[in-house]
């Protein structure tokens, strides 16, 4: 261990291992370690025995739920965009080769009281229960509108200029009604509050284009996938990538003490009486808690069912929002479902995950309305974790710490944290330029 490193990454969480990937893949030379004796960090798999100790303090799960092997259920469960970021970042990296990845069968929004399904091309709009036949049209002629929408390309944008033109305004011009703005801004273009309708509109436009172009990519019924065997797969996929091109990792590594000169910048790390000399650190807010703050909580449930979640077409993998306003809600509230089907439980087991940015202490209330859209649970289990974000200076002390993991079932947040850190580090931007049609997903 006493060598040195130009970059030491510190965690096998999921942003952590992608950052350890990229960096291998660009020559430099990594060491990455863990406090832990697994992959994963925060965004870990558990089998079923795992899931009980952490949440029940018991070292066996009762028998009648199965084979605790054949459980991988996600501390940080997230769906991948189609044609997103990560997807096109594991293609970049040709991490996919460690993968194999099924769609997700549905995508759903709760508005008005009940789960309707995502809308999202004009023929899709027309058959849509969420809106009137007047509301449908109009609906129709905004989302040909988007598809059109190229902004290189002026004639396609109707003599509007989305950088200077808010959402709000330019929703205005098509007539939408609230519940349709709130599907459309929640549940296509992935806004986590009601933020975005003051800002500029060319952001949600090209959002609501990579909702499309992901549902067009695997000619699936939702724009999502998801990997089989569960996320916990895609740190060690990036990690196997790294070592591929020289990275060195070391698990189970205690205290992990990272050192600093008089100056403050990093100079390595320090575990059991070993140190790593390094220039810089890449790590997960845990390891240098001096230097992040509290930006917030994350309440959730885990729910393990015997049946896939009511008013969704029976599917066996399924995300439903529900927007901020439909509840009366600062923060929307994310319900996500996978199954057997993806091998993350028994055959007939599915597993459920409700979770929002707490507002209050007493997550049970505050996540009943999603729970509520799940029918009869075998078990359920209540977790709150605290999120956290830099306030350092890494150009004083080379110090790159990730933001803990939000509330949102889908990665664009994630992955956008990724390479905003890739750049900070490396000083240029991560070219994903890729022959994206060379990339297809292992159906089952």
């Amino acid at each position: 261990m006493d060598e040195e490193y130009e970059v030491i990454v510190l965690g096998t969480g999921l942003k952590e291992c992608i950052l350890s990937g990229l960096l291998s893949v660009d020559g430099v030379k990594v060491l990455h370690m863990d406090r832990n004796d697994y992959y994963g960090g925060e965004s870990t798999s558990l089998n079923l025995n795992q899931l009980w100790k952490k949440f029940r303090g018991e070292d066996k799960a009762p028998e009648h739920l199965g084979a605790s092997r054949d459980y991988n259920v996600d501390m940080m469960p997230k769906f991948m965009m189609g044609n997103g970021k990560l997807v096109r970042t594991l293609i970049h990296t040709d991490v996919t080769k460690y993968l194999s990845f099924k769609s997700v069968d549905g995508s759903y929004v709760f508005v008005k009281g009940k789960v309707q399904k995502v809308p999202v091309t004009p023929m899709e709009a027309l058959k849509s229960p969420l809106m009137g036949i007047f509301e449908k049209r109009r609906a129709g002629k905004f989302f040909s509108y988007v598809q059109d929408y190229d902004e290189k390309d002026p004639k396609t944008h109707n003599g509007m200029d989305l950088t200077k033109l808010t959402t709000k305004e330019l929703i205005a011009k098509f007539g939408l009604d609230e519940n349709t703005i709130d599907f459309v801004g929640h549940a296509v273009a992935l806004h986590t509050n009601d933020q975005h309708l003051n800002q500029p509109a060319l952001d949600t436009v090209m959002r609501m284009k990579l909702y499309a172009e992901s549902l067009a990519r695997f000619n699936g019924t939702s724009p999502y996938i998801y990997p089989l065997y569960g996320l916990g797969e895609l740190p060690q996929a990036f990690a196997r990538l790294s070592a591929v091109y020289g990275g060195t990792y070391m698990l189970n590594k205690p205290e992990c003490k990272v050192e600093f000169d008089e100056e403050g910048k990093v100079t390595g790390v320090t575990s059991e009486g070993e140190t790593a000399r390094c220039k810089k650190i890449v790590c997960d807010p845990s390891y240098l808690p001096n230097k992040v703050r509290k930006i917030g909580r994350v309440a959730r449930a885990i729910a393990i069912m015997s049946h896939p979640i009511p008013n969704t077409n029976d599917s066996h993998s399924v995300q439903v929002i529900i927007p901020q306003k439909q509840l009366a809600r600062k923060s929307d509230m994310y319900v996500f479902c996978c199954s057997y089907t993806h091998n993350v439980a028994p055959k007939g087991k599915f597993i459920a995950f409700v979770s929002t940015d707490a507002e209050t202490d007493n997550p049970q209330t505050e996540l009943k309305a999603g729970i509520d859209l799940l029918g009869p649970v075998d078990e359920i289990f209540f977790d709150v974790y605290d999120r956290y974000e830099p306030v350092n200076e890494p150009e004083l002390d080379n110090c790159f710490i990730s933001t803990s993991y939000d509330a949102t079932t889908h990665f664009e947040t994630t992955v956008a944290d990724v390479l905003n850190m890739y750049t900070l580090i490396t000083g240029k931007q991560l070219d994903l330029s890729v022959d994206l049609s060379a990339a297809s997903t292992e159906e089952e």
